[in-house]
């Protein structure tokens, strides 16, 4: 199968079903808002080095996690019963992006065009964050974008032990209060696989994709924090 070369002028994907075996689908084009929805509104994503040009992927199989099916061990059911965490959500996007970015002694993908391109979804209503703090310190975080009742997780860092963990088990929660009932893991993660995280077909994450967004995307409804 071709690597589509897309182009600034066009926001269009081909099929996600299009995409070689290990996920690639398309190069080029850029980080519009136009085009980002475009793209997890059809199972597509970016994922690129700072260094690379823009790189489109939708992966088969797909790592999902279902809010209701989080696993949740007991030693963190026991820490979540200590109240030692403060939780809000979208109170502070840029700082949880950001901290994403940096936390990663192996390198990051989340450089300056996609921080800002992330905050540009944010701003639209699009991106949102979880974020755990103890006392005044922001300790985690996880960010990612919601369409209809899909939530596309983007990445999720700590400060302190669990506290990523715990950022995920708020953001089940929350999804799970507004109706929102599939998160896109993308790829592989044996950290996310212990939480409950799950991989199925590329077509049947289609599928479920396709449903999630019969249900028009309402911003407003995150505004809990």
């Amino acid at each position: 199968m071709p690597i589509f070369q897309l182009t600034p002028d066009d926001p269009t994907f081909p099929s996600a079903e299009l995409a070689h075996a290990h996920g690639l689908l398309a190069v080029g084009g850029d980080l519009s808002l136009e085009r980002l929805i475009n793209a997890y509104s059809m199972g597509i994503f970016p994922w690129f080095g700072q260094d690379d040009p823009i790189l489109w992927w939708s992966p088969d199989p797909r790592l999902v996690l279902y809010p209701s099916k989080l696993h949740i061990s007991r030693r963190l059911h026991r820490k979540l019963n200590q109240n030692r965490f403060r939780f809000t959500c979208d109170t502070a996007f840029e700082s949880v992006v950001r901290e994403c970015a940096s936390n990663r002694p192996e390198g990051t993908w989340i450089g300056p065009e996609m921080v800002q391109a992330y905050e540009n979804l944010f701003q639209k209503g699009y991106a949102h964050s979880i974020e755990v703090w103890q006392k005044d310190q922001l300790v985690g975080g996880i960010y990612g974008v919601a369409l209809g009742q899909a939530f596309f997780g983007e990445s999720m860092f700590h400060r302190i032990p669990d506290a990523s963990k715990v950022a995920l088990i708020e953001l089940c929660r929350l999804l799970q209060k507004l109706g929102i009932g599939l998160i896109d893991c993308q790829v592989e993660s044996e950290h996310l696989r212990s939480l409950g995280a799950e991989l199925i077909p590329r077509a049947q994450f289609l599928t479920a994709l396709d449903h999630a967004l019969q249900r028009t995307t309402q911003p407003d409804q995150w505004r809990v924090g």
